[in-house]
């Protein structure tokens, strides 16, 4: 029976009313502040049990299926429930979010008779909950789907384009040079670029279309039913949005342009997975390009040729560095006056289960392409200590890729290497290119201060090729310069590399900088070298690398003297 007078004005304090409710004859008895706590809700609709599921929603009969799901009961016992539910007055009143807890009896079938318990007001924890669920499912920059659920409407849409025989469209959007924003006017600004973009975007879709933040500076975009002519249209009508107008900002305006590459669905992609990949390589490609481009995805003979080498030699490079297949080979770099050997430079090579050998032009570029150098550094390093440790009286030199230059576990491998065999690292000459060694200044000379620790030397390889100065030579504390080939194989025949490699060897020279030629092919080439002041060369004239140990028949090398 419902409470007494005193326990309902309780009751309505607490946004709460008791009720009795007879399953035989589906009449419910309120207490007597149910009018206040539904408020707006006729009394006669809350009277039976036909009349209040007619308020409920999203099932109707929520309520009946929660007692005839319950355990069956056990003796007279009552069987407790909790369930929640909303109820609405009219399709245009807001929902009352409920949480009922009681018990129903059973008659002697088992089956439920009666039921009684609270109902309670719980607006609050529901609106709590549905925040909780749209911040799982959305950004909290943009408001935007988050890039979880991006990708399982995007996979929807794809398993609806093919059921149907239907075309759609999927759209990554990048903000242009987002970087620069973030370095002039702080990350709080950039935020609110994203945020705008996002705004931008969503102001020019249709009804249907599915926006949500793929990555930092990325939106990914489901267009469907979309043809190619569309996705066109649609794609200039997005970068005019973004592109037209200034962005204001708390530090002022900023412009910014998008790119955009799109790939056609189902006709090109049928999995989610194939058609991020294919936008993000397409939206790369646009990026290359020219800032504030489209371009759509269309199949390429040769790139998938290409993917296809690329996964074979990454195979083929990780199974020789397990089998132990990465070896050396040494090139001899001798004295320009004695022609006695210096030292042996260590180039790479990986033995193929034929028999044949790939050189390092063959290894390096793939292995840096495909992020791989760095284990195979890692490898070539272990077998000059190696040569280093058996042979006390050779110098060795290896070149590393830049990758490696930053690479905390190189730096591991090598100290642990140092510390296993004293001496080594004194005969060892690190080749960095001059590339690298003018990308920042202050790493590289982090990086050669702690190479110096061990003893070892510094060469800057292919010298010439780039735009480092002597300044910064002598600031890096540089021992050995190796001159770019390039322009050493033609100085018998070129005024002007005659010229250029002159002039390097003599302001090396001036800074007591040790000086390598590469590519030395012939004997008139030699003498002109050793005649400036070159202080080693190298190249087919001298002997091509082998994977044979020189030194095992030969006089041992002399150091090349540090500047």
């Amino acid at each position: 029976m419902p409470p007494v007078p005193e326990a309902s004005s309780i009751l309505a304090s607490l946004g709460q009313a008791a009720f009795v409710w007879d399953l035989i004859a589906d009449t419910i008895a309120w207490s007597d502040n149910a009018d206040a706590v539904f408020t707006d809700i006729p009394a006669e609709a809350l009277r039976s049990g036909a009349g209040f599921a007619a308020l409920i929603e999203p099932s109707r009969s929520i309520r009946t299926d929660a007692l005839t799901r319950s355990p069956p009961p056990k003796g007279g016992e009552g069987v407790p429930y909790r369930i929640e539910y909303g109820v609405r007055a009219s399709s245009s009143a807001p929902v009352l979010w409920i949480e009922e807890t009681g018990c129903w009896f059973a008659g002697p079938d088992g089956k439920p008779v009666r039921a009684q318990g609270i109902v309670r007001i719980n607006n609050e924890r529901r609106a709590r909950d549905e925040q909780l669920l749209k911040l799982s499912m959305h950004d909290p920059l943009t408001g935007e789907l988050n890039r979880t659920h991006l990708i399982a409407s995007l996979a929807e849409a794809i398993e609806e384009a093919m059921r149907l025989r239907s075309t759609c469209a999927f759209m990554l959007i990048g903000i242009d040079h987002l970087a620069r924003v973030n370095d002039a006017f702080g990350f709080d600004v950039a935020d609110a670029v994203i945020a705008e973009v996002g705004r931008r975007i969503r102001a020019k879709l249709r009804g249907g279309d599915v926006l949500g933040r793929f990555s930092g500076n990325k939106f990914g975009l489901i267009l469907r039913n979309c043809t190619v002519e569309d996705a066109n249209i649609a794609a200039e009508r997005f970068l005019a949005g973004i592109r037209d107008e200034v962005i204001p900002t708390k530090s002022g305006p900023v412009s910014v342009t998008a790119s955009i590459g799109a790939i056609s669905i189902p006709r090109h992609a049928r999995n989610a997975d194939e058609a991020v990949n294919r936008a993000q390589e397409t939206l790369d490609d646009a990026k290359r390009r020219r800032a504030g481009s489209f371009s759509l995805w269309k199949p390429n003979v040769e790139r998938d040729a290409q993917r296809r080498v690329n996964i074979r030699v990454t195979d083929e490079i990780v199974t020789a560095l397990n089998e132990r297949r990465i070896v050396t080979a040494f090139e001899p770099v001798v004295e320009a006056r004695s022609r006695q050997p210096a030292f042996y430079e260590c180039l790479v090579r990986m033995e193929q289960e034929d028999g044949q050998a790939l050189l390092a032009p063959d290894i390096v570029p793939v292995a840096e392409r495909l992020g791989l150098i760095r284990l195979v550094d890692h490898r070539v390093l272990e077998l000059a200590v190696a040569e280093l440790a058996a042979s006390p009286n050779v110098r060795l030199s290896l070149n590393i890729s830049p990758d490696t230059t930053m690479d905390p576990d190189w730096w591991t491998g090598i100290e642990s290497l140092m510390q296993a065999h004293p001496g080594a690292g004194e005969r060892l000459i690190v080749e960095i290119t001059e590339t690298v060694a003018i990308q920042d200044i202050d790493d590289i000379r982090g990086f050669i201060t702690r190479l110096k620790s061990f003893g070892s030397q510094i060469a800057i390889d292919d010298f010439g090729a780039g735009y480092t100065s002597f300044r910064n030579l002598r600031k890096l504390g540089v021992d050995i310069v190796k001159i770019d080939g390039a322009f050493v194989q033609n100085i018998a025949r070129s005024a002007d590399d005659r010229a250029f490699v002159h002039t390097l060897i003599d302001l090396a020279n001036r800074l007591q900088i040790k000086t390598v030629a590469e590519w030395v092919q012939d004997e008139e080439t030699a003498v002109m070298l050793r005649e400036w002041g070159c202080d080693y060369i190298q190249g087919r004239l001298i002997g091509l690398a082998s994977p044979q140990r020189p030194w095992a028949v030969s006089a041992d090398p002399a150091l090349p003297a540090a500047g």
